[in-house]
């Protein structure tokens, strides 16, 4: 895996939050089998492409040094390596891809759309820009569409991170409350690679949701075998644990909550006896 490849799965990895407030799905409802959209033949990465020139060398290291200001949350910066690796190569897709992403960080939907666009008509078939143009849709509630992007990068025989758009199309279908089908593209995600972390939280979120406390108990118990808690999976464990009438359970739950996330918005809720 090259080193942008690496920063595109850190970059989705900790994109896998959704903005607040309701999200409205367009158009008909979003299927979670949903197949690939005609015309966007699947092709390998641009990442996994060797740079043949000098200015692709010059634009690939701009484009490298801009996932990393945007690992570090500054878009603005990540912004400006876009543009220099332009100037370097002009119609530079992954360049395109990366103001894609930092404009979405900056709330500048419209510039996100319009780069994200670019990237995809340089190379229609790429799984990283299929991702990441899907995801941002989804977090303008454009569901249907973004379902189509997602399907066609989990769909790419080529894509080595599969996991990300089925995890993405899960959060996306949660968006609309399609609890059953993001049940199943986050099973589809962990399928992909078991040590998914975010995919398996939100599993255990979905399934909860669902009513099925249980099997959302022994998700978080295997979630805690491999990653700390936090404030959100401790609330989940809590309400699970109070679902299934585990007192002591709940109880250490609490105790966490009250000594180690104090004034996180779930130990608000806590507080205020707001379980559900």
């Amino acid at each position: 895996m090259t080193r942008v490849m690496k920063l595109w799965c850190w970059i989705a990895s900790s994109a896998f939050i959704l903005v607040s407030g309701g999200c409205v799905t367009t158009g008909p409802g979003a299927d979670a089998t949903v197949p690939p959209s005609r015309g966007a033949r699947p092709t390998a990465p641009m990442t996994n492409q060797t740079p043949s020139t000098d200015a692709e060398r010059r634009a690939l290291a701009h484009v490298e040094l801009g996932a990393e200001y945007l690992n570090m949350g500054q878009p603005s910066f990540a912004l400006d390596e876009a543009r220099i690796a332009m100037e370097a190569q002009s119609g530079y897709g992954m360049a395109y891809h990366l103001m894609g992403l930092a404009y979405m960080e900056l709330g500048q939907n419209a510039e996100a759309d319009d780069a994200f666009r670019r990237a995809l008509a340089v190379a229609p078939g790429d799984p990283d820009f299929n991702n990441s143009y899907g995801w941002f849709l989804c977090r303008q509630g454009r569901v249907s569409e973004g379902m189509l992007h997602l399907a066609n990068a989990a769909a790419n025989p080529y894509y080595c991170c599969k996991t990300r758009p089925y995890t993405n199309a899960g959060l996306c279908l949660m968006s609309s409350n399609d609890i059953a089908g993001a049940v199943e593209q986050f099973s589809r995600a962990l399928e992909a690679d078991s040590s998914n972390g975010e995919a398996l939280f939100r599993l255990a979120d979905a399934v909860y949701r669902r009513g099925e406390y249980r099997r959302a108990h022994d998700l978080l118990i295997a979630y805690h075998r491999n990653f700390n808690v936090s404030a959100r999976t401790a609330w989940l464990g809590l309400r699970t644990a109070r679902r299934l009438r585990e007192r002591h359970i709940e109880a250490s739950y609490a105790e966490q909550l009250r000594n180690r996330f104090v004034g996180s918005p779930e130990h608000a809720l806590m507080t205020q006896g707001k379980y559900d």
